[in-house]
């Protein structure tokens, strides 16, 4: 119940954080994309905190996130599809000069987020590699620093 009640307050926090980061947005599309990213961010810190020993491993919530993360992640391709631009926004053009390895680097993800075996803190730490490596190639070519 503990890690329950620290994973709500973790996910309020982030909340307030996107939210603020998202206050000047004025583009729809850019706004939903954004809220997909914080949505792929929030599950991402729960496994994450709980690989890295920062938060109790609870499989409950540790297959919630995995659920969410792979949602999330499978609706990148389509979130991108229509190319928008806000000044707030962290997209970078190369995404659609290059939509067949943006879409490329999402599915890596989606693997990845598919793939992890959240029944032990052994398999969540094991599989948080991958998620990381997928996130850190698609920001590396595709988001621009703010």
């Amino acid at each position: 119940m503990r890690f329950a009640a620290k994973a709500l307050i973790i996910g309020l926090t982030l909340s307030a954080g996107v939210a603020i980061a998202k206050e000047g947005v004025q583009d729809p599309t850019v706004k939903a994309r954004m809220d997909l990213m914080g949505t792929i961010g929030m599950n991402t810190k729960v496994l994450g905190d709980m690989a890295g020993g920062k938060a109790a491993f609870d499989a409950n919530a540790a297959e919630a996130a995995k659920a969410a993360l792979s949602a999330a992640a499978a609706q990148i391709p389509a979130a991108f599809e229509t190319e928008a631009d806000d000044p707030v926004s962290e997209a970078r053009p190369d995404i659609w000069m290059n939509m067949e390895g943006f879409v490329e680097k999402a599915k890596a993800l989606e693997t990845a987020a598919g793939a992890i075996d959240v029944s032990s803190i052994e398999g969540v730490q094991a599989g948080m590699g991958d998620i990381g490596g997928a996130c850190k190639a698609c920001h590396t070519d595709f988001r621009a620093k703010k």
